[in-house]
């Protein structure tokens, strides 16, 4: 469906075009800024709303809403953008954290001008990421993004802030290199060139140079997820980012790296993606058990959610690699549950540290009877993160388990591995988040800790903030179709195309040696041979 009305251009410049107003603002301590900076979220917010209400229709999986501009001809860049299924919850989901995050920096005084301005980019720049369908501008988009999270590190960070900004801008921009060359080759491949990805989609390439494409797609996506071992970065950064920052890279910066998996690396390479599928399978049940088994052995607050955040990520990774509907419906879904959920208790995390102080969990102890409110909350929070059935973290890593599970691609061997070892970072994660809250609440207040005769419970502004983010992970628990009807038509297209590109095999022999020579696929049995062959035809 196209509009008249440029919508979506209208959704990423409109952040963007306001930045530049901020200086002309006058304000001495930065209440005006502040205000105008969260108009504009609003205003925003409210337009992608309004916008997808009244023209994005939920049973078409096709793009919608398309603009395209010529916009750098020398280059063949074009400015075209379109949403799906799979990108339209995403930018919703961009637009409710970045405007929480932005209430919820309303206690910076240091530059307060710049910081929001960079809120203000980053916030156009993600909702690019999510929208645009030229290569080009998806990198540009992809790179702009992060100069503002480097300068958020770095500035208003903690007391190791440059060396975790360092790390961030190293490992993520140098890992951008291969979206680059990778864009490039595709271009170029063929007789035609464009950077259209809908025509980069549907072009033939060799399979070594699909493969190549593949793995530096990987590596460029993966940083970002992130997936082990790329995923270093990510406890420094949220370690040291002040709590906006938090909430916006767990949020929503982790999710391009899942969403870019779907888009180039599935949708658009599938033979590749058929031998770098077990692979995917492996490497998300090592981020689940290795996030959770790090998570645990945390002492700082932040860090220990850090690690939570790659663990749950890791289901994203088997999601994909399941090959069926409801394995992809379930990691689109646990990308979106798992922005609400990190968001709310890395928030709850800052709520916390402004009042003690502190971000380590052995100096804390007994807060629940000085705060109960917030423990109230944080312990909401936290039953969300480790799946407590009615909250939308339990629907989404269900939907994980039952289509890995239900996967006619894989033997039964291997399918039993996989969800076992899942299931132990499953076990685990209670663990460290019931210790996590044991620690905080519980007990006595450490003498260490040294409080003031009162200390203020969770504000009324900041009770407002969690429950924006914690009644849609209720909602969605209680009732899944609230989002899954957003997208559940596209993810269906994205597995049925995936699924045509699997090898028809005749015999076990065959099936072995067409396998992926970066992992073998235990060996099937006679039965599944036939169940999988009536499965591709």
């Amino acid at each position: 469906m196209i509009t008249q009305f440029p919508l979506l251009t209208a959704i990423i410049i409109f952040p963007l075009l306001a930045t530049f107003a901020i200086p002309l603002i006058p304000d001495k301590n930065g209440k005006t800024v502040r205000w105008y900076a969260l108009g504009v979220a609003i205003a925003d917010f409210a337009l992608t709303i309004y916008g997808f209400w009244r023209n994005y229709d939920l049973q078409n999986s096709s793009l919608q809403l398309a603009e395209s501009y010529s916009w750098i001809p020398q280059l063949g860049m074009n400015w075209s953008l379109a949403v799906d299924g799979l990108s339209m919850p995403l930018i919703l989901l961009t637009g409710l954290i970045n405007t929480v995050a932005i209430f919820a920096a309303w206690r910076v005084e240091k530059k307060p001008r710049l910081f929001y301005a960079l809120m203000l980019v980053m916030y156009s720049a993600q909702v690019g990421v999510f929208a645009a369908q030229d290569m080009l501008l998806f990198f540009l988009m992809w790179e702009i993004e992060l100069v503002p999270v480097y300068l958020l590190i770095s500035i208003w960070g903690g007391a190791k802030r440059r060396y975790a900004a360092t790390k961030f801008i190293l490992y993520t921009a140098a890992a951008s290199i291969f979206i680059l060359v990778g864009g490039f080759a595709m271009a170029f491949h063929g007789d035609t060139f464009t950077f259209d990805m809908a025509s980069l989609g549907m072009k033939e390439y060799p399979k070594a140079f699909e493969m190549l494409a593949y793995a530096g797609f990987f590596i460029a996506f993966g940083v970002k997820l992130p997936v082990f071992p790329f995923h270093t970065w990510l406890p420094d950064a949220h370690g040291e980012a002040s709590t906006p920052g938090s909430m916006i890279l767990a949020g929503v910066l982790l999710k391009m790296g899942g969403y870019a998996l779907i888009r180039i690396n599935m949708e658009m390479l599938p033979n590749a993606h058929v031998y770098f599928a077990p692979m995917l399978a492996v490497l998300g049940v090592v981020n689940i058990i290795y996030g959770a088994c790090c998570a645990f052995a945390q002492t700082n607050l932040k860090r220990r959610l850090a690690y939570s955040s790659i663990a749950h990520m890791g289901f994203v990774l088997v999601g994909i690699a399941s090959y069926t509907e409801i394995g992809m419906s379930g990691a689109v879904l646990q990308m979106l549950s798992h922005g609400l959920i990190a968001a709310a208790l890395f928030f709850l995390t800052g709520v916390t540290y402004e009042r003690t102080h502190t971000l380590m969990m052995d100096k804390m102890g007994g807060m629940a009877a000085l705060m109960p409110r917030t423990f109230g909350l944080f312990t909401a929070g936290a039953m969300a993160s480790l799946a407590l059935p009615g909250m939308s973290g339990f629907v989404g890593e269900l939907m994980v388990f039952l289509g890995i599970t239900n996967s006619d691609v894989y033997s039964s061997n291997f399918k039993v591995i996989i969800v076992l070892l899942s299931a132990v970072g499953v076990i685990l994660t209670p663990i460290y988040l019931l210790s996590m809250l044991r620690e905080v609440f519980y007990g006595k207040q450490n003498e260490e800790l040294k409080l003031d005769t009162f200390v203020p419970d969770v504000r009324p502004r900041e009770l407002f903030i969690t429950a924006c983010l914690l009644i849609p992970i209720i909602g969605v628990g209680l009732y899944p179709k609230l989002i899954t009807q957003m997208y559940d038509v596209k993810t269906v297209q994205v597995a049925t195309h995936a699924r045509q590109f699997l090898p028809v095999v005749a015999s076990k022999e065959e099936f072995i040696l067409q396998q992926s020579p970066i992992l073998t696929i235990p060996t099937l049995a006679d039965s599944e041979i036939s169940t999988l062959v009536s499965v591709i035809e």
